[in-house]
């Protein structure tokens, strides 16, 4: 279980692990402009089914592709939807929950498919960028497929590595007393 998420997501974590990964393109023919060395879909789902178990939730940050493929991976399945994934209605029979936009899960902890800047006091893990760029700053993780090998990352170990913790990223609570300590000291 993670506790640190908001209280309407830790069923994601309640039976298995939380894996993150975007930017799929399964079957899109614009992988190859993006990266010449793009993998087939069924290689990225024989490594998404290495980490990805039944009692699992894999979480995508948009970009899917043909979404048939996502029948192949199993477990609990959430989508962020991307700027490639027009309707929401025709991931809903391959999804268990699908959100629209970015999505706050815990005090410090966005999900969204293209990168968001100026917030300094959460993590944005997102995809959409294919460059080798990957969140080299610390308020951002770069999911995209092409980035990290195509591999889905632990959101747990994301949490325990460090990243998040209150020495590297300000809570935007602590931030707004901070400012108005300032604002009586003025």
């Amino acid at each position: 279980m993670i506790d640190s998420l908001y209280e309407c997501f830790k069923h994601w974590s309640e039976k298995g692990s939380v894996w993150i990964l975007g930017d799929t393109h399964f079957n899109d023919a614009d992988c190859l402009l993006m990266s010449p060395d793009w993998v087939t879909p069924a290689y990225q789902i024989e490594i998404l089914t290495k980490y990805i178990h039944k009692n699992d939730t894999f979480i995508h940050l948009g970009d899917v592709g043909n979404p048939e493929w996502m029948t192949s991976i199993p477990g609990y399945k959430v989508l962020i939807m991307g700027n490639h994934d027009q309707t929401a209605t025709k991931f809903q029979p391959y999804f268990d929950e699908i959100y629209k936009g970015a999505l706050f899960i815990s005090d410090k902890i966005l999900l969204s498919h293209e990168p968001i800047n100026g917030l300094e006091w959460c993590l944005n893990i997102h995809g959409h960028d294919h460059s080798q760029w990957n969140g080299k700053d610390k308020y951002h993780l770069n999911l995209a497929a092409n980035v990290c090998n195509y591999t889905p990352q632990n959101l747990k170990d994301i949490i325990e590595s460090g990243r998040i913790s209150n020495k590297n990223i300000t809570n935007i609570h602590r931030i707004a007393i901070e400012k108005q300590k300032e604002f009586k000291e003025t």
